[in-house]
């Protein structure tokens, strides 16, 4: 019987003082778990601290933040990127993040939870779905917004819309699972060749 259960990483993308994004992590890590076939890892980037400078090429002798963080990304079957809009695009840390990787993020689904001003960050997730492609990634359809976001939580740090919400998160993570298996049977019956 195949394995149902897939390893889902929610990675924290901004690293700025006061960001909204573990309340968001927090909050679609508990849509999440409330299914069977999934279990969770929270990363953050703000507790990594990955180097902001990378060598000429990646085949060396790698910071030890890096390798640390190295068997989280490669045990996950897929990822949730939490992540702003700044400036019309995603954090710089976030980026860092991926360009520190290769082999982790190939052949594996990425869904977005994003959150910002009257854009809810989907220009950051856009620009995102033009990245993740070139790492042999796959990005879902459906993503979850906030817009205003801190205008749309209550006081407990959830959604006031709970059920729209809920809603988007469902479909992602429904997409998210059904790439998820797919991909992590093909990577088991022969390695990826890209």
């Amino acid at each position: 019987m195949p394995e149902r259960r897939l390893n889902v990483a929610v990675i924290i993308g901004s690293t700025r003082t006061g960001r909204f994004g573990p309340v968001l992590a927090d909050w679609i890590a508990a849509e999440a778990a409330k299914r069977d076939d999934f279990d969770i890892d929270v990363i953050d980037l703000a507790q990594v601290w990955l180097p902001d400078v990378l060598p000429e090429r990646l085949d060396g002798p790698l910071p030890q933040a890096v390798t640390d963080l190295s068997p989280w990304l490669a045990r996950a079957d897929a990822f949730v990127i939490v992540t702003p809009e700044y400036n019309h695009s995603f954090p710089a840390s976030l980026k860092n993040a991926i360009d520190w990787y290769v082999d982790e993020w190939k052949a594996k689904p990425v869904g977005f939870v994003s959150y910002g001003g009257i854009a809810g960050g989907l220009r950051s997730v856009a620009h995102l779905r033009e990245i993740f492609p070139g790492l042999h990634a796959i990005t879902v359809r459906d993503s979850v917004a906030f817009p205003h976001c801190r205008e749309h939580m209550d006081d407990e740090g959830r959604p006031k819309d709970f059920e729209g919400r809920s809603a988007a998160a469902k479909a992602m993570l429904d997409q998210l699972a059904w790439w998820g298996h797919v991909l992590r049977d093909a990577r088991r019956r022969r390695p990826y060749p890209g």
